[in-house]
């Protein structure tokens, strides 16, 4: 016969230590890995896609209120876990111009009496992307959304999508 073994009181202890390790440093620290990925994801996501809409908006028409160029990012937004946030939520676009002032060389707010001429070209033009909270992933376990600061990217005009000898623009 064989003989049996006698277990001692402490034979469990190893798988309770074990337990109580991963649930309280594995899990958690698992969970932290996974949540930062998420957001440096979205975070790098957001920033080329605000670069995006700049250069958009220093290839074509310079309108009054860059309404041309929150269209085009609203309907080019990069799918992320917030992405309907920056399509109808509540992340904001905002493009402003400016054109450079000839006593100081500072950009100046832009202004010219009509839109998409080659008459009135801006110097330089920010896409701006505020009021964005990150809220993918903490929803889950019922924390709030994290709020993001703005995003913005100032690039030099490129022809803003006119042609100075057909008088034509790109809208």
């Amino acid at each position: 016969m064989a003989a049996r073994r006698k277990r001692s009181p402490e034979s469990g202890q190893a798988l309770i230590e074990y337990v109580m390790i991963y649930s309280a440093i594995i899990l958690p620290l698992t969970f932290m890995i996974v949540f930062t990925a998420q957001m440096m994801w979205v975070w790098n996501t957001v920033v080329e896609w605000t670069r995006n809409g700049a250069r958009y908006a220093a290839t074509h028409c310079a309108q009054s209120g860059g309404g041309n160029v929150v269209e085009f990012m609203r309907n080019n937004v990069p799918l992320t876990f917030d992405f309907e946030q920056f399509r109808s939520g509540p992340a904001e676009v905002q493009v402003e111009y400016f054109s450079r002032d000839p006593a100081s060389g500072e950009l100046v707010t832009y202004t010219c009496g009509s839109d998409c001429s080659t008459e009135c070209v801006p110097d330089a033009v920010r896409v701006r992307v505020t009021n964005y909270e990150f809220r993918a992933f903490q929803s889950y376990l019922g924390l709030p959304p994290i709020p993001v600061p703005e995003f913005a990217t100032t690039v030099p005009i490129e022809s803003a999508g006119c042609d100075p000898e057909t008088g034509s623009c790109l809208p």
